[in-house]
């Protein structure tokens, strides 16, 4: 129980009185002032005043003796309960007394997280500095509840209409802008000046839109802070002791699910080409599809590592970092041990994603002769580099042995983000239903799942975590796949007569006696 005192105070003042019962003036000739406490004529009433309490804390690690103080509450049972919690707090070892601020907590914390990769710790440094620290950074953290948390959001969530907002008027202002220039370049020469005008105002009108933020922070990425904050928040818990709650854990956010793969069914593509809109966020292409894409890249200098996202399912920082010594071009293998992973401009070498990320592949007999090809090219290409280096240094330089497998004629792994432009542009140039790069991997697992392969195998390929999250992912499979599934329980259920959907069943006739030959059926042929 509570171990301390629970009292009132008045703020009221009054004079000090001598002991002539006269005020006793400072060096001004002003009457001193002093709070009357129980004197106060008030004090007796139930709303006047507020409630405070004060308790004894253990001794520090230093010794020196230990006191709180808090006040402020409208009633005694206010203060009463407050007492007790605080209390509790402290017994349970709870650091009632710090005054450490969110913020100051929130960076101590990311210092010691050197377990992160590197892209988590920027993603983390990012929301620190941009979303925490703006909103609950001068809290201290003894004071911090889920209303402050909740808030956060609350403003996040006015932010993205906002956004939206901006992002609309940026479209317009566009959509205004390409006219003006349009009604400009079809004027005939000498083409009037005020069109150039309306086309200049316009540019900066589109500037100006631009300018504002148009960012949405959505369901995903909401789920996301509140994981980062409630990671920080359980170490303050459990290992610190500076809060007795996970105060992250109760926020209340909009329901997210994770985009499930679509297939690019015909009527699907036929909706795209007419509206532009895309089904979801994930796309997949059919076995057809695919085998469109591979047939028009077949002569294009990435075909061996597009063939080897299309059927094996490597993310593309495990194509661009797959090293020649974790390759086995006698058993048709590849061990998945890193990846490139890109930033911006910048590029480092680190782990695959999860910790089943690291990963050998049976590679098929076609991705294995690809493979063994382009190990005869980019020898080749060594040998005719250094060539032209020793020849003409000043225009070639050194060759680079970076030692991966896909490089460019100089040795030079490619850059992450270069793949992805390079896969957009050639999708755009084969007119092909737009997926991104990383859903070849969600083409593997379906045409792995279309011809049959378990569930468990696949998971294997991709290097997934967990066998929920290959299931819970790949519920949509290809089309031929589904009718196969859709026909099977009907074909197992006997019916007395084929049933022709969208007709009426045939009645049977009855039973008429068979007419009599004719001469011409008797007669034989001739």
């Amino acid at each position: 129980m509570f171990k301390g005192s629970v009292y009132k105070r008045c703020a009221c003042r009054g004079p000090v009185l001598g002991e002539d019962g006269e005020p006793v003036l400072d060096d001004g000739g002003r009457p001193k002032q002093r709070q009357l406490g129980a004197e106060c004529p008030q004090f007796g009433k139930r709303d006047h005043g507020l409630w405070y309490f004060t308790m004894e804390l253990p001794p520090g690690p230093d010794g020196k003796r230990r006191r709180v103080r808090r006040g402020g509450f409208l009633t005694k049972k206010k203060a009463e309960e407050e007492a007790q919690t605080l209390w509790g707090e402290a017994q349970d070892g709870i650091d009632v007394l710090s005054d450490e601020t969110v913020e100051h907590f929130l960076l101590r914390w990311f210092d010691k997280r050197v377990d992160l990769k590197r892209s988590t710790r920027e993603s983390y440094r990012d929301h620190i500095r941009r979303v925490f620290i703006p909103a609950l950074g001068q809290i201290k953290m003894r004071d911090l509840r889920t209303r402050h948390l909740q808030e956060m959001f609350e403003q996040i969530w006015r932010d993205n209409e906002q956004h939206a907002a901006n992002r609309d008027a940026a479209e317009l202002a566009r959509l205004e802008c390409e006219a003006a220039h349009r009604a400009w370049k079809d004027a005939l020469k000498p083409r009037p000046p005020e069109l150039r005008q309306q086309w200049n105002a316009a540019k900066e009108k589109l500037r100006e839109a631009r300018r504002k933020p148009r960012y949405i922070t959505g369901p995903g990425a909401q789920l996301k802070l509140k994981n980062e904050l409630s990671a920080a928040l359980d170490y303050a818990k459990n290992t610190e002791k500076l809060i007795s709650d996970n105060w992250a854990k109760h926020v209340v956010l909009p329901k997210y699910t994770p985009p499930k793969p679509l297939v690019w069914t015909d009527e699907r593509v036929a909706h795209w080409r007419e509206t532009g809109e895309k089904s979801g966020a994930v796309m997949v292409w059919t076995a057809e599809q695919t085998g469109a894409f591979l047939d028009a890249v077949a002569e294009h200098r990435l075909y061996p590592m597009f063939h080897l996202m299309v059927f094996r399912g490597t993310r593309r920082g495990e194509s661009c970092g797959l090293p020649w010594r974790e390759t086995d071009m006698t058993l048709g293998t590849v061990h998945i041990s890193e990846q490139l992973v890109a930033a911006s401009y910048d590029v480092w070498e680190d782990t695959p994603k999860s910790d089943s990320g690291a990963r050998t592949i049976r590679l098929d007999s076609q991705t294995h002769q690809l493979l063994k090809f382009w190990r005869r090219r980019q020898q080749t290409e060594r040998a005719e580099w250094e060539e032209k280096h020793r020849k003409e240094p000043k225009k070639y330089g050194p060759y680079v042995d970076s030692g991966r497998v896909f490089t460019w004629e100089d040795g030079r792994p490619y850059h992450p983000e270069y793949l992805s432009q390079i896969f957009n542009r050639l999708i755009q140039k084969h007119d092909l239903p737009p997926i991104r790069l990383h859903d070849l991997r969600h083409c593997a697992a379906t045409l792995s799942l279309a011809a049959g392969i378990h569930m468990k195998t696949i998971q294997v390929m991709l290097g997934h975590s967990s066998y929920k999250l290959t299931a819970d992912t790949y519920t949509s499979v290809l089309p031929q796949f589904e009718q196969e599934a859709a026909d099977a329980p009907v074909a197992i259920v006997p019916r007395k007569a084929q049933q022709n959907p969208g007709h009426e069943s045939p009645r049977r006739p009855k039973a008429v006696p068979d007419p009599e030959p004719s001469a011409a059926e008797e007669e034989p042929a001739a």
